[in-house]
């Protein structure tokens, strides 16, 4: 069972209690984190005891925040390949280039991990209907583990969004609803309908568990190398949910003992149509100011400014990481050229990673010698 023991702001550093429903910190506006008795834990399991598990996110189950196993959804999510790429490697005039894929998660894409395990602990907690504004693919996660769940589940879509994200949310009995306006105006309309009809908003970073789904990433990373840390990670960064999952994965990890206090630095990867983390680390900013009149083919990237600015800033700052903007051809011919030479479909977003990373190479930022893990985010048929 799992063993969180409080939630923690990062910014005050006040606790609250993680055994009633929690959103954020409202003194600071910030994001809660769960925390652990990482110590206790320490005493209590090995990598061996995980390693020997059914293959699934819930292998890591000590380290998330169920506490009753009964209320454990899952489809199977989690334990996604990681992939050499040595042809792109090549191609890049690298040697050790991996690719995460998250496409192959149930619902197509890493919004999976982070529903499965927030829709349980809600689920635990006695929630009974969510909503959740979403680009795409977190709508689709939502609307599947709600049904799961026995959970009533509201989607709320940008109105320009893939005709592909309504119907699959809809299959999956969400009551869906487009709005005028991208992401941050389907977030208003959460907001609303949380507030009028008791939904619980389960926004990007607005509760806390999502993030403890997506953090299994980092831990399958580090298993995979042999309980240490690749030098680099690559990331197509839209809301941040995935970088700051990979942080606290291995902050974690170094806190039971299992990894040393090498960190892999960690690049975030946007579109030049819509590129405010990378606007704030060019300018040194403390935070994140919205992007105006955002434009991008990669939806999951369309989002104007991320809620847990602060959050995201420091893990790419303290990683020794930074973030780079990438133009809609660059993107689409990254695509391309990963299919021809790997045989895989990226999503647009994982384009934009693959992209990103050329401009790293040749920038110097990563180097030969280095392993370096690329993500895509979905799967690649998803908003084609």
């Amino acid at each position: 069972m799992g063993r969180v023991v409080c939630l923690e702001c990062p910014e005050c550093h006040r606790h609250l209690p993680a055994d009633r429903i929690q959103t954020v910190c409202e003194g600071c506006d910030s994001p809660l984190f769960a925390r652990y008795d990482l110590s206790d834990l320490a005493q209590r399991i090995t990598p061996l005891d995980i390693s020997r598990r059914p293959s699934g996110l819930w292998r890591w189950t000590e380290l998330l925040p169920v506490k009753d196993d009964r209320y454990r959804l899952t489809l199977g999510e989690g334990d996604t390949p990681l992939l050499p790429v040595p042809r792109l490697a090549t191609s890049l005039r690298l040697e050790h280039v991996y690719l995460k894929d998250e496409g192959v998660n149930p619902t197509g894409s890493f919004k999976a991990r982070g529903m499965a395990v927030a829709l349980s602990r809600a689920a635990e907690l006695g929630v009974r209907g969510v909503v959740v504004p979403t680009a795409g693919n977190a709508g689709g996660a939502m609307a599947a583990y709600a049904a799961r769940a026995g959970m009533r589940a509201h989607v709320i879509l940008p109105g320009d969004a893939h005709p592909a994200f309504r119907v699959e949310a809809e299959r999956a009995g969400a009551h869906v609803m487009a709005v005028d306006g991208l992401i941050d105006r389907a977030g208003q309309e959460a907001d609303r309908m949380a507030l009028e009809q008791g939904a619980f908003n389960m926004a990007t970073l607005r509760e806390p568990y999502r993030v403890e789904g997506k953090k299994t990433m980092g831990f399958e990373l580090a298993e995979a190398f042999g309980w240490e840390a690749p030098e680099a990670i690559v990331y197509p960064a839209g809301g941040g949910t995935g970088l700051v999952g990979l942080e606290k994965a291995f902050d974690e990890l170094e806190g039971l003992g299992w990894i040393g206090s090498r960190r892999p630095r960690l690049y975030a990867v946007q579109a030049e149509g819509c590129a405010p983390i990378v606007r704030a680390m060019q300018t040194k900013a403390e935070r994140i100011e919205a992007w105006q009149d955002a434009s991008t083919r990669a939806e999951g990237l369309r989002v104007p400014r991320p809620y847990a600015d602060r959050a995201v800033l420091r893990a790419v700052r303290q990683s020794g990481g930074t973030a780079v903007a990438v133009g809609e051809e660059e993107l689409a011919d990254a695509v391309a050229e990963v299919a021809r030479l790997e045989g895989i479909l990226l999503c647009l977003e994982g384009g934009a990673a693959v992209a990103g990373l050329r401009r790293l190479a040749q920038a110097g930022a990563v180097r030969p010698g280095e392993r370096i893990v690329v993500f895509n985010t979905a799967a690649g048929w998803k908003g084609m």
